[in-house]
């Protein structure tokens, strides 16, 4: 599927910044490329910079990563749950309670990379065994409609806008 595929649902206009980072690419050459890229990221990060915040108030480094491995892993969820076909409606997260949980200044750069790539293969492995009737279902979380294609978009967007936050504000 491809992202002008995309169903107008809630979740499409409210996530419209993580869906404009990308082009109008196929959902899996999105999930695929993108771990490529952000491997080659994290691999160019100077261990040294992970503690990095550049002001009062935002986020460091790591956190912004540990950040982007959360989001992916709850959106992963979200769309394991509507792809088949569940339809409870499912809550949002508070980002800044789980960065404060997240350990981030105990962290070493090998160790996010791991996770990182953990949870993205999983979430590739899950994407790659959906049909198309099980990515256009829709459910609902954060009290708006989701389709699950649209949960995948929002992952690779998600990345790539945190990335380019990240090489812009950052580094």
């Amino acid at each position: 599927m491809r992202k002008s595929e995309l169903q107008n649902v809630g979740a499409t206009y409210f996530y419209e910044t993580y869906l404009n980072a990308l082009e109008d690419v196929n959902l899996m050459d999105a999930l695929y490329d993108g771990r490529e890229r952000f491997i080659e990221f994290i691999n160019e990060l100077p261990p040294e910079k992970l503690g990095f915040a550049y002001a009062d108030q935002k986020w460091t480094i790591a956190e912004v990563l540990l950040h982007i491995i959360d989001t992916e892993r709850i959106f992963q969820y979200r769309a394991f749950r509507f792809s088949r076909n569940d339809k409870t409606a499912l809550p949002g997260f508070d980002q800044d309670a789980y960065i404060l949980e997240s350990d981030s200044l105990t962290r070493k750069k090998e160790d996010i990379l791991a996770e990182y790539l953990t949870v993205r293969n999983s979430t590739i492995s899950l994407f790659k065994n959906m049909t198309n009737e099980q990515l256009k279902r829709v459910g609902t979380a954060s009290d708006m409609p989701w389709s699950v294609a649209t949960i995948g978009f929002v992952i690779s967007g998600h990345q790539k806008h945190h990335a380019n936050i990240l090489n812009e504000r950052y580094l």
